[in-house]
């Protein structure tokens, strides 16, 4: 049985596949009382920072309910992983959500071996994650998989984040349907 956070996502995600427009509350009295309180987001999302990959939009979420960490290909390092102790550790939220997405230019990057400069650290990371794969739809997954059991490793090895009751979960959002598809 799905969690109730993974409920809700399910269900902002069913509302954003007819949607003209993000549903989320975006509105100044929210504005105001999340300046004032704080925030505390349900989900960490780590995403790709591709531009049509919007984890708001895609989950009909306002604000304050999301804790994004953006980065092309959704690939982790320490600084991710650190955005994701702070998120669990301090705001409290109860799921972490690895978010890749179809027609990713990282994965395909990493497959056609076109990572030079920079981007070589983020094709790198991919590759250990998909292995001898080379469909890129099947690498995307094992991307995703492969993050999630980066974060699951961390908490294991690092018993000083707070992970009772946090869930982390896959899943691969397809850029043209703007269904989510759960790992």
């Amino acid at each position: 049985m799905k969690n109730a956070i993974v409920e809700r996502l399910i269900d902002g995600n069913r509302r954003y596949l007819c949607a003209q427009a993000n549903p989320g509350d975006v509105s100044p009295a929210l504005r105001l009382r999340t300046a004032q309180e704080g925030q505390q987001p349900h989900t960490v999302v780590v995403c790709c920072a591709d531009s049509r990959v919007v984890p708001e939009a895609i989950f009909s979420a306002g604000l304050g309910e999301l804790f994004v960490i953006r980065i092309a290909g959704n690939v982790l390092d320490d600084h991710q992983l650190g955005s994701i102790e702070y998120a669990a550790a301090h705001l409290g939220c109860g799921l972490i959500l690895v978010l890749g997405h179809t027609g990713c230019g990282a994965v395909s990057a990493a497959l056609s071996g076109h990572g030079e400069g920079y981007i070589r650290y983020i094709t790198d990371e991919i590759l250990r994650a998909v292995g001898e794969e080379r469909d890129p739809d099947a690498a995307c997954r094992l991307n995703v998989l492969h993050a999630v059991a980066l974060i699951r490793r961390a908490f294991r090895e690092h018993p000083e984040i707070p992970s009772a009751g946090l869930d982390v979960r896959g899943a691969v959002y397809d850029i043209r349907s703007g269904a989510v598809d759960w790992l």
